[in-house]
């Protein structure tokens, strides 16, 4: 019996030194993480600058994100905090998280719109919907453009517009103009591909509709000489033929060589799937 008892005391007594050492070992871990956030704490708007940057240059784009905020929300004046901001936009875009790139974008816009490097936010923003819009490999694929939804290339367009005019001179206006008049084609082969898809359906005044928005709204393109075509042959379908014939002229006079006055909307396929 007494021996049961002594043994019983020094299980309770081992148990209490268990309890005893993992409540300290709980303590030390916090304290740990406490320093660690107190250190943080202390840091200049440089030191969280540069922390950042360094985690971005590893690609730890959600760290960055909370750092460059902590940046912001600790010294939110100042050239950092500014920076911290277009820092964000980028960190977003690289993320693959467009929405939120082309918030950040906005907000510093509005935010600094005098800011020596607001032409980058256009920038920036409009490389965000340049490519969030599916592009090359949309041309590429089997997709069918009237599924596509052109809003994410307009958007482009005119940040890259808004770029251009507020600053000719800017570093990133010459890729800007370049990524316009791609989606300049890419926007009117959209139009015209509408048109296309009305006139097979038998919706002739919708597909004329179509195609002269395309020669109207995107002058130059490529895609006005299928245009052109679609036009003739809705108004040869609707019986207009004073329109046809004058609308055949037109495309004569500029395109007198056309593969579409031999071949008419049949194989091989239009160019703009050949981009």
């Amino acid at each position: 019996m007494h021996s049961s008892s002594s043994l019983a005391a020094i299980l309770r007594t081992f148990q209490a030194l268990l309890l005893s050492l993992s409540a300290a070992l709980l303590l030390s871990g916090c304290g740990a993480l406490g320093e660690k956030g107190d250190e943080q704490a202390r840091w200049p708007a440089s030191k969280l600058y540069s922390e950042a940057k360094l985690l971005m240059s590893e690609s730890a784009w959600e760290p960055a994100i909370k750092l460059f905020e902590k940046l912001e929300a600790r010294y939110p004046y100042g050239r950092y905090a500014q920076q911290a901001q277009l820092e964000v936009a980028y960190a977003y875009f690289r993320q693959q998280e467009p929405a939120s790139a082309i918030s950040a974008c906005d907000r510093f816009i509005r935010l600094h719109p005098n800011h020596p490097s607001v032409d980058y936010a256009y920038y920036l923003k409009g490389l965000t919907n340049f490519n969030e819009d599916i592009g090359l490999m949309g041309f590429i694929s089997n997709q069918d453009l009237t599924e596509r939804d052109p809003k994410a290339a307009r958007e482009s367009f005119d940040a890259f517009k808004e770029l251009v005019r507020r600053f000719p001179d800017s570093k990133y206006t010459p890729d800007a103009i370049a990524r316009m008049n791609y989606l300049v084609n890419s926007l009117a082969s959209y139009e015209v591909h509408v048109a296309r898809y009305y006139l097979k359906r038998g919706a002739y005044v919708a597909a004329l509709n179509r195609a002269q928005t395309a020669i109207k709204t995107y002058p130059d393109a490529p895609a006005h000489e299928e245009a052109l075509f679609l036009m003739i042959k809705a108004y040869d379908l609707l019986a207009m033929n004073d329109l046809r014939d004058d609308t055949e002229r037109i495309m004569r006079k500029n395109f007198p060589k056309s593969e579409y006055f031999v071949r008419g909307l049949g194989t091989p396929d239009p160019w703009w799937k050949l981009w």
